[in-house]
């Protein structure tokens, strides 16, 4: 279990979303957060008790802000906010997207500028600590006032309604689990309802583990282009550095370095490198993988800083502000910055898989790989060898380019008309982690193809990096070349390996750590 995260006032790093929201870690408030919040709170009751009607604390909400609540029904007020936007509807979404979710929102109550009491916060602690998890549905956000539906459930088991997972997964009501951990709901006061809904916080954890998960892949792509060119008997003399450094993008540089490293040594690479050999250029997707690879890069850290910027931002709805006294409206809400990079990194992903495949089908053209058996079968004509595989890869690419669509360009209006500009980030981040799926299909499927053709080519021995490669799959079950066998338990192997990094573990042991 790794080491307990601490939130206070200033920003959660990538790192922390990511163990709390995958590895589990238990949270704690830290006590400049607890200082921060005391500070904030004691605004917003000043101006509860005043005359004067301020937004989410004495009004209704979106067009019925125009509202003055009485005292006496504030505390209602705070619950049917949370039970009438705990609307969300269709399949749960999984456990780490609300696990991130739940942080980012902590997060933003720590800095000091939402007014949410301690005890609320360290309630939301306690859940996440706990393992405990709200049930958050697919459909409910527009990305704009906040991942509005999806909060509103974590609010939800706050108050000891609704489901929830318990630390073993199993679906209990909220009161439940709540006193089976030996934790007591919270009745909301004035603006906590609010303070809890109303943040990109879905939308952000989403591109947080999306990044993380693409920077991996990216250097999984470079093993598998690398794996192509060696068994397609391509040349790697086109990832010179002097090459690269004509067209200075840095993403391309690292990628073509990577390549070079990973063929180094490769006695497929040297066998046709004498003048004998008639080839003049690779094709496209063998001699520009560093260039769409790179390009993917540069996307991918750019995204990075977007996302860094909002983790270190305080997103809610009026805002808190401590040192002035007063609680202010603002737009911080909107989810447009996030919207786009998550449109941005579902183009890159479409495009790497489409690359990917293009370099997978040149192994099975008879015409085109050079000396290979077409389709790599073992007998072609009995066996069919990996036709369907790349049928498979070809489904994907397909997918990935409908997902490629952005939704933040698809704005509707809600709340009769009052939210008349939305950003659909939260649906532009569950397609990405959609895309992002599909894009480990698609390396795996090179990877086990490039791998087959690199044993038919022995002989002829290939790099010690590609080697590796190879040698993880086969030592995970995944045989070498002969007749026909079930394929898809193979592909599901490769995915696996991919997806959890095995596969890019073995090779850097032997080449050290990509870039």
């Amino acid at each position: 279990m790794p080491a307990p995260v601490v939130v206070g006032v200033g920003p959660v790093s990538p790192e922390d979303v990511l163990a709390v929201a995958r590895d589990g870690a238990a949270v704690t408030l830290g006590e400049d957060a607890v200082a921060a919040m005391h500070r904030a709170r004691e605004v917003v009751e000043e101006l509860a008790s005043g005359a004067t009607p301020a937004y989410g604390i004495s009004t209704g909400f979106g067009a019925l802000a125009t509202r003055h609540i009485p005292t006496e029904r504030r505390a209602q007020l705070q619950k049917s906010l949370v039970r009438s936007h705990a609307a969300g509807s269709g399949p749960e979404v999984e456990r780490e997207v609300t696990r991130a979710l739940m942080l980012l929102r902590l997060s933003t109550q720590a800095t000091g500028h939402t007014g949410l009491r301690v005890e609320t916060a360290q309630l939301m602690a306690d859940l996440l600590s706990h393992g405990i998890t709200p049930v958050v549905h697919e459909y409910g956000s527009l990305g704009c006032s906040g991942d509005l539906a999806p909060l509103s459930h974590c609010a939800l088991a706050l108050m000891g309604e609704g489901p929830v997972r318990d630390a073993a997964g199993t679906l209990v009501p909220a009161a439940d689990a709540l006193a089976a951990a030996g934790l007591h709901p919270v009745e909301l006061e004035a603006k906590e309802g609010l303070a809890l809904i109303n943040g990109t916080d879905g939308m952000l954890g989403m591109l947080v583990m999306a990044i993380a998960d693409l920077r991996r892949l990216l250097r999984t792509a470079d093993l598998t282009a690398a794996m192509s060119v060696e068994g397609q008997l391509g040349t790697d003399r086109v990832f010179a550095p002097e090459l690269q450094a004509i067209r200075p993008h840095p993403g391309q540089a690292v990628s073509a370095a990577n390549l070079t490293r990973l063929l180094a040594d490769s006695g497929v690479v040297a066998s046709h490198r004498g003048p004998d050999c008639n080839r003049v250029q690779d094709a496209y997707s063998l001699r520009c993988s560093p260039q769409v690879h790179g390009g993917a890069r540069d996307t991918v850290e750019y995204a990075a800083t977007v996302a860094g910027r909002e983790l270190a931002s305080a997103v809610d709805n009026p805002v808190v502000l401590a040192e002035e006294g007063r609680v202010e409206s603002n737009g911080n809400f909107h989810g447009a910055p996030v919207a786009y990079v998550l449109d941005f990194l579902a183009i890159v992903a479409a495009d790497v898989a489409s690359i990917s495949e293009r370099r997978t089908d040149r192994f099975l053209d008879k015409a085109r790989n050079h000396g290979l058996p077409p389709f790599l079968a073992h007998d072609p004509g009995v066996d069919s060898g990996h036709m369907i595989a790349q049928y498979t890869q070809a489904a994907i690419v397909s997918e990935l380019k409908r997902l490629a669509a952005p939704a933040s360009v698809d704005s509707i209006p809600s709340s009769a008309m009052q939210e008349d500009h939305v950003s659909m980030g939260w649906s532009a981040a569950r397609k990405l982690r959609r895309s992002v799926d599909g894009l480990t299909r698609v390396l795996a499927i090179e990877l086990l193809t490039a791998a087959r053709a690199l044993d038919l080519r022995a002989p002829l021995e290939p790099s010690p990096a590609t080697a590796a490669a190879v040698r993880t799959l086969r030592e995970a079950g995944v045989e070498g070349p002969g007749p026909d066998r079930h394929l898809s338990p193979e592909i599901e192997t490769a995915v696996a390996l991919v997806r959890s990094g095995a596969v890019l573990d073995a090779v850097e042991a032997v080449v050290g750590e990509l870039s």
